[in-house]
């Protein structure tokens, strides 16, 4: 009898890289960071979340001057990237400093291999709208800022509906348009002004348009006669620079020797340059707003004499940027915000529908998704383009969520761990897909929310296959332990699920975020347990498995007595918008990853946890704080977590007093004994952390059958007091 998944494979096809297929698939432009190449990869198609409507692409455009930058960075060498990101370089020396050599350069080379999506000017026709979504049907042609993709999966307040007067292609145009419109908003030209643009691209001749639509004298200024031609022929005045015209004495004559009322900048140059020149034209008290990417290098004295105001553009207009208002849905009150990035979506296309904005002149080429390739060339090539679509078939607008990579066993091998990912993300593949490879785990099936990073994963990996579809990794009888490194509100859910699918489940920590949530998943272990040996549950407590802590622990065996513990954690500021510092989805700091260190003292300490208690900086920062704990021993531990300490300290020191002796840990890569009889010194040429015996230790438990290394009602108390102590 052939089985439903030899059957299945029967119908891929083997592709040119040597991975399996399958048909249905999505197509999806992608770039590598490192190299610069660009690819039409074969990617499973997201789903719908809440919040999101799922669109089937029929139409993109290529914005010309962010993805040639991309792209152009991408080719770059090492010391051309350094050069382009000077604060990145910043960062990377204090990783080396505190870190290593080794370890840093491990993490920015896997940075730069995750592949990058490309693209922000989508149109498509709406396939399924998710929970919670008013005003949108499946059916509606709408333009969003999703991918360069057959099917994009795009939050409802980056979406707008197309008007029935606007093709698809003109749609395509919007998002860029908005660009434009918000530095004009910012601008609040009046009827009558004189404005110059200068940089004539996509975004220019756009800006060039609604200017006139406001009402203004418009000048064009760029080097490229084509678009100068054309900003003409949308009622300009132009200056050619190639020819050697001066702006500015051509902004005074224009203005009536009065300089011009405000400056849009919208070219892409490194060069300071135009905000010279746009200081220089400017009457007195005049305007200047940056929407592209230009040189800062100000003269003070160029801005002090008129009294000139300055700003820089933040992309699409209000809301950008903000999770509340993107990924949340909460849309900002119309009589407080009268523009947000969904209106001016909005504005764009009833401005194309009433013909006062020209899209047909500013298309230049066209080319299928197959193409994409000969699009990107053009690109970053000399060859003359403007407005580059993408077309999409209508065939291949549905696609399957998974893509099976290479051929599987159907059932796990007695003795082997098969293993699941959920979740892809920066950790995933820096440390603990590399870490379980490493220890001998068979790597089945990564899931990912959007697909591109599990797509990555499964290729640099080796797994069997990739899916956007999560359920699929709890129904496989060929899987038995499934690895949870998602975003933390959902790792409760994933948990529960792998128990009741019978896997075994390695967890991120944390947890879980509530105490509600620990209590169920207690009683379901607690439930299976009554018939049977549960499944393992384990959480990554990797510091307990790190080198120079077994040493600690060690050296402490013979110690009697009460200890003194003190962990120091500089762990360093995060944006009070980062997901992590949301109590709803990360659970804070303290949860999500202070539970490492209060595990850590248990672990030394060797006895349960019998007080706790929090200490928080005047300011209230939920991120700096200092945690008292007892123990049954009499020992004692204070977890020092700050946020606002400097990033070229070292990030962690642990400190151990006792009977008469001192062991110092920094940054896992140097201990030292202090009047300790016998031992003076671990030192390791690189940091370790204990991930990789973490994770080896796990899957050693499940190939042999053997306990989990930590044990459960160990990992149940360490969540308890960190839930309980952020929750205080």
């Amino acid at each position: 009898m052939v089985s439903p998944l030899h059957r299945s494979i029967e119908y891929w096809a083997l592709d040119a890289s040597n991975f399996l297929i399958e048909p249905t698939t999505v197509k999806q432009i992608l770039q590598s960071l490192k190299s610069g190449a660009t690819e039409v990869a074969d990617v499973p198609a997201p789903g719908v979340s809440r919040g999101s409507l799922l669109i089937h692409t029929s139409r993109t455009l290529i914005s010309a001057g962010t993805e040639r930058m991309l792209v152009d960075f991408g080719k770059a060498n090492a010391l051309q990237k350094a050069r382009q990101q000077p604060d990145k370089v910043k960062m990377v020396l204090n990783k080396v400093r505190t870190d290593g050599v080794l370890p840093t350069l491990a993490a920015v080379n896997n940075k730069l291999d995750q592949p990058l999506p490309l693209g922000y000017c989508n149109v498509g026709v709406v396939a399924e709208v998710g929970a919670g979504v008013m005003g949108f049907a499946v059916g509606d042609r709408v333009v969003s800022n999703g991918k360069h993709a057959a099917v994009v999966n795009v939050p409802v307040n980056l979406c707008a509906k197309v008007p029935a007067g606007v093709s698809d292609e003109q749609a395509a145009f919007t998002v860029l348009g908005a660009i434009a419109l918000q530095g004009i908003r910012l601008l609040q030209p009046t009827l009558g002004e004189v404005v110059v643009v200068t940089g004539l691209g996509l975004i220019g001749l756009m800006a060039v348009q609604l200017l006139r639509a406001h009402g203004c004298h418009v000048i064009g200024v760029d080097f490229d006669p084509v678009k100068l031609s054309l900003a003409r022929q949308f009622g300009a005045d132009t200056v050619d620079l190639s020819a050697g015209q001066d702006p500015v004495a051509t902004a005074t004559s224009l203005s009536r020797g009065r300089g011009v009322d405000a400056v849009l900048i919208t070219a892409a140059t490194q060069s300071s340059e135009p905000m010279h020149q746009a200081a220089l034209m400017c009457r007195q008290r005049g305007r200047i707003v940056l929407v592209g990417v230009a040189g800062l290098d100000l003269s003070r004295d160029d801005f002090y004499k008129k009294e000139l105001t300055f700003q820089v553009s933040s992309s699409y207009g209000p809301g950008r940027y903000d999770p509340n208002y993107e990924e949340k849905g909460q849309d900002y009150p119309v009589g407080f915000v009268r523009w947000t990035e969904q209106r001016n979506f909005e504005a764009v296309l009833d401005t194309i529908a009433s013909g006062r904005l020209d899209i047909g002149a500013l298309v230049s080429h066209r080319f299928g998704i197959d193409d994409a390739a000969a699009a990107y060339a053009l690109v970053s090539g000399s060859e003359p383009s403007l407005g580059i679509l993408l077309e999409y078939p209508t065939a291949a607008r549905a696609g399957g969520r998974t893509v099976r990579l290479r051929m599987a066993g159907e059932a796990p091998a007695a003795g082997k761990a098969v293993v699941s990912f959920a979740g892809s993300g920066n950790y995933a593949t820096a440390v603990l897909i590399p870490a379980f490879k490493a220890a001998g785990a068979e790597l089945r099936t990564v899931a990912s929310s959007a697909g591109v990073s599990g797509l990555h994963a499964g290729r640099k990996f080796g797994f069997a296959e990739t899916t956007t579809d999560t359920d699929i990794l709890f129904a496989d009888p060929s899987v038995n332990t499934i690895v949870v490194t998602t975003r933390h509100d959902s790792h409760a859910r994933l948990v529960m699920q792998s128990l009741r699918a019978g896997k075994n489940v390695f967890v991120e920590k944390p947890l879980c975020l509530t105490l509600d949530e620990l209590a169920e998943i207690k009683t379901l272990y607690a439930s299976i347990a009554e018939h049977g040996a549960p499944p393992r549950v384990m959480i990554g407590f990797n510091r307990r498995f790190a080198p120079q802590v077994k040493k600690i622990k060690d050296l402490l065996t013979g110690v009697t007595g009460p200890k003194a513990f003190v962990m120091t954690v500089n762990a360093g500021s995060l944006p009070s918008d980062h997901w992590t510092q949301d109590p709803a989805v990360g659970g804070g700091r303290i949860i999500g990853e202070g539970c490492h260190f209060i595990d850590l003292l248990r672990f030394l300490a060797g006895v349960s946890i019998t007080g706790h208690y929090l200490v928080t900086l005047d300011s209230g920062a939920q991120d700096t704080v200092s945690i008292q704990l007892t123990f049954a021993d009499g020992s004692i531990g204070t977890v020092h977590y700050f946020s606002n300490g400097s990033k070229a300290f070292p990030k962690e020191r642990l400190e151990v007093f006792a009977g008469g002796r001192v062991l110092q840990l920094d940054n896992y890569r140097r201990l030292t004994g202090f009047g300790w009889p016998g031992f003076k010194s671990m030192n390791l040429w690189r940091q370790d952390k204990g991930q990789s015996a973490c994770a080896a230790a796990y899957i050693d438990a499940v190939a042999k059958g053997m306990p989990t290394p930590i044990p459960f009602d160990e990992i149940v108390e360490v969540s308890r007091v960190s839930i309980q102590v952020a929750t205080r």
